[in-house]
Formats: structure tokens, sequence, C-alpha cells
């Protein structure tokens, strides 16, 4: 199984990105996704998650109103639309995959079995 996000970069507060992670290896329809960051020098933390169906998105309620989780079965894909964009949403991104949704624990690392390789956001003031 291989996640390869891309879509990150540089951009001023109050700006958009928008980040793409790519599931191969692994039937997409079926899995759950999600996205996790990590500030510099601090832990990886959950940011989004989605339930393969495409229905319910979770959000940290730091982006919520902001950010949005979102997908495209026909093309493996998941995404991540970041708007409004503060210096602290600064990080790796990181997006996650499994097959098992366990209700309350979508915001746990240990739940998701594959991961990417990350993508850096960098916001500037």
């Amino acid at each position: 199984v291989q996640l390869q996000a891309s879509g990150g970069g540089l951009v001023q507060a109050g700006g958009s990105l928008r980040l793409s992670c790519k599931l191969s290896g692994r039937t997409f329809v079926g899995s759950n996704m999600a996205w996790f960051r990590r500030a510099p020098g601090k832990e990886r933390e959950f940011v989004a998650a989605l339930r393969w169906a495409g229905v319910s998105p979770y959000y940290t309620d730091s982006v919520r109103d902001r950010f949005v989780i979102s997908r495209d079965n026909s093309k493996n894909t998941v995404f991540l639309q970041m708007n409004n964009l503060k210096p602290e949403d600064t990080g790796a991104y990181y997006c996650a995959s499994n097959r098992i949704w366990r209700p309350g624990l979508y915001s746990y690392q240990g739940q998701y079995d594959s991961w990417g390789q990350g993508t850096q956001v960098t916001v500037s003031s």
C-alpha cells in the first residue's frame, strides 16, 4: 500500500492550498482516509478524516470551517482544501488510510495502517 501526498507549498496568511493524496496497492473504495500534520517542534496531530462512503467528514476544531476533506473514488485520491490559512497551520501534512472504521477513534494515529511521506505547508504572516 502506498500513499503519495502532494500540493504543499509556501503561502501567505489568508491564502489557500489544496493537498492531494493518491492511494495505490489497495482498493480505494472501502478505504477510510485522514490527514494529520506535524508542526515544528510538536507532535503529529489529527486534522481531518473521511470514511470510505464520503459522508460525515470529521475535523479538528482549529480547522473546522476553513478546511474541507473530500475524495474522488475514480482517481483513488483524497483532497484537503485549506482556506484562510494561518501561520499556525504550518507543518508537514501526512495522509493516512485504514479499512476498519472505529467510531470515536478516527483521530488516533494508531487507527491507521498506511501513511504517506508528508508534504510541507508553510504559511507566512
